[in-house]
């Protein structure tokens, strides 16, 4: 999606009237729904003003198009500046420029593409401009169908026009020379230096023609961990990490090796919700690490993930490889102390107090997995905390890292990746399901297929057509339906009956669920879809949560008994009704805002209470885009 777009000669006429700034914060508002802070604001007048003299060139065509705040495909982030156009061969090109206010900055030595500047208020780690603006070319060209078929060069650089550079800069640094290379920065001084780099890719003028085609091109279907896993492993890189991401990636990498040095713990906290990129993150590490050859181990409470990962790896390593490389979250109950380099533990949120079958087996998994490593890592989203056992939050991970004398860092990562990048669906959830109140009444400017189906037939055969091509498209239900093991194996036996529809949980035998090519005709739970990723997930909503009385409300007397996620609520309930109608809801209302943010593109939703239909559509009654694009 674009914010602005014009021709060269439009931009120029609203920049002389001094009404470029307020046509974007209007777009802002009419597109996005949401207010532009007076900061922001500024920093278009500063930046579009410097881009108007940039731009102000007779050999730059007047019919060029022009786009400001470009939304990439797939992520939750804006391109400042595009000029589209041909080149002196009649060639497509798009010159991508990403603006900055800097007018200092520091390097980090020892860090790849990290710089230190002073941005909101402070000063932190960010990424250097350079690798920014490739990175962010890079997103387009890996996901925008039309940029590979019409063969779109496209050209990035940065431009901090309040920067004054000096002879040795800290910009030029060598660390950053290939990023530059690929995307070269422009300082104070540069405008001459700049507008040749434009006018190299944009000879002739398109009309806006390009910027149509790649604003309204066609998505490539998006690369899934599960099936890069083997690549990344051999140190292939398969997603380039932007943003937060990469300035978490770089700063867990020199804890690590530092950690490795000189033998102190340390800690990293890094939190996240759904679609950051965590376990991206986490698997980078764990192929960089080895490399340097750490003893390094992937951990996770949830085995479905692994599972997952032992599929996709086999015939490629050795499966005593793998199994010595991910581990369950319990498997450090009687370790020593310091015997592994780096532990990488995903989905901390799930991590128990005791371990073991019978939950008799150590003391806390948190303080056991601290103990056996130098370096232990942590990503954790306290919202998908989904059983009465999951202990794991910031509060406890602290305590045991005091206590084991473990020095504390903490990362913060922003959506990008899940639910098309937007944060948007992800504080809309938060409001439906009233976990928290938040702005997102509606999803007015958010480009997700979500739709709300009349029938579960209709649900899942919306599933199944999505699925058809690309096996990564499921169906997941609340979990309840009873499930009974002596028929986990039988296909034919339908544990989930709702009038004339029926169909099996997952069956327990063959291929995970995530990847078996069998899996579209059974239905996935909390436990086989947590921490794993689709492009379209079809979800059925159970009686446990209605809408009654002009509120969402929770009944944990409408789960299955065979669900272990509330296991001890009714002793608790007759020890304190209070406290457990407060834990049942938060676990209720988790497993749903993490069921519904599992699809990548879209997401289709059954409810089995009529008032929680009707509900939701009326909540959605300002999407535009209801029949979906993808």
């Amino acid at each position: 999606m674009i914010v602005y777009e014009g021709l060269k000669k439009d931009f120029l006429y609203s920049c002389e009237r001094d009404s470029i700034a307020m046509e974007i914060e209007e777009n802002i508002l009419s597109k996005l729904g949401r207010r532009t802070p007076k900061a922001e604001f500024r920093a278009w007048e500063n930046s579009l003003n410097y881009m108007y003299k940039v731009m102000n060139d007779e050999e730059i065509p007047s019919d060029a198009g022009v786009a400001i705040e470009y939304t990439i495909p797939q992520t939750s982030k804006r391109i400042d500046f595009m000029i589209t156009g041909y080149d002196k061969e009649d060639e497509p090109g798009m010159v991508i420029v990403e603006l900055k206010q800097w007018d200092s900055l520091r390097e980090i030595k020892g860090s790849d593409a990290i710089v230190e500047t002073y941005v909101g208020g402070g000063n932190h780690l960010v990424v250097h401009p350079s690798y920014q603006a490739w990175s962010y070319a890079q997103l387009i060209r890996d996901y925008n169908k039309e940029v590979q078929d019409r063969h779109i060069e496209l050209s990035p650089c940065a431009c901090l026009h309040n920067y004054i550079r000096h002879t040795k800069d800290p910009l030029d640094a060598e660390q950053y020379s290939d990023y530059l290379d690929e995307a070269p920065a422009y300082t104070k001084g540069q405008l001459d230096q700049l507008r040749e780099f434009i006018k190299k890719s944009i000879k002739k003028g398109d009309k806006k023609e390009i910027l149509y085609v790649v604003d309204r091109g066609k998505i490539r279907p998006s690369k899934s961990l599960q099936n890069c896993i083997g690549s990344m492993l051999k140190g292939n890189r398969e997603f380039v990490m932007i943003d937060e991401q990469k300035v978490a990636y770089e700063e867990i990498l020199r804890h690590s090796l530092q950690s490795q040095k000189d033998m102190k713990k340390r800690t990293i906290i890094v939190k996240g919700g759904p679609g950051t990129g965590k376990t991206v993150i986490a698997v980078n590490l764990l192929a960089e690490l080895t490399q340097r050859d750490q003893v390094v181990q992937y951990v996770s409470k949830n085995s479905a993930p692994r599972q997952v990962y032992l599929k996709k790896l086999k015939g490629q390593m050795k499966k005593s490889s793998v199994d010595n490389m991910f581990k369950g979250s319990g498997a450090y109950t009687e370790t020593g102390c310091n015997v592994v380099h780096t532990l990488l533990c995903d989905e901390a949120h799930r991590l128990n107090e005791k371990s073991g079958m019978f939950h008799n087996l150590g003391e806390n998994q948190i303080k056991e997995i601290i103990n056996a490593t130098y370096c232990s890592v942590f990503f954790i989203d306290e919202s998908q905390r989904v059983t009465m056992d999951d202990i794991g939050s910031v509060e406890e991970i602290e305590k045991w890292a005091k206590l084991e004398g473990s020095e504390l860092h903490y990362l913060e990562l922003e959506s990008q990746f899940r639910c098309n990048g937007s944060d948007g669906y992800l504080a809309w959830l938060d409001d439906v399901l009233e976990i928290r109140k938040t702005a997102n009444y509606d999803l007015e400017g958010i480009d997700y297929d979500i739709r709300v189906c009349d029938t579960p037939d209709e649900m899942r055969n919306l599933v199944i057509e999505r699925n058809r091509f690309t096996n990564r498209s499921r169906v997941l239900a609340g979990y309840c339906w009873e499930w009974f093991k002596k028929e986990q194996n039988n296909t034919d036996y339908h544990d989930i009956k709702i009038g004339d529809f029926e169909m099996s949980w997952n069956l327990g035998n063959g291929e995970p669920f995530a990847v078996s090519e069998t899996s579209i005709n059974e239905a996935g739970c909390i436990h086989t879809s947590q921490g794993l990723e689709f492009d379209y997930v079809g979800v059925i909503i159970g009686d446990d949560i209605r809408y009654e009385n002009g509120h969402v409300t929770t009944d944990f007397t409408k789960r299955a008994k065979t669900d272990q996620s509330l296991k001890g609520i009714k002793k608790l309930y007759k020890e304190s009704p209070e406290l457990a109608r407060k834990r049942s809801e938060e676990i209720i209302k988790n497993t749903y805002r993490t069921l519904l943010s599992r699809g990548m593109k879209g997401c289709y939703i059954y409810c089995t209470d009529p008032g929680m239909t009707a509900y939701l559509k009326k909540r959605l009654e300002c999407v535009k885009n209801e029949t979906g694009n993808n």
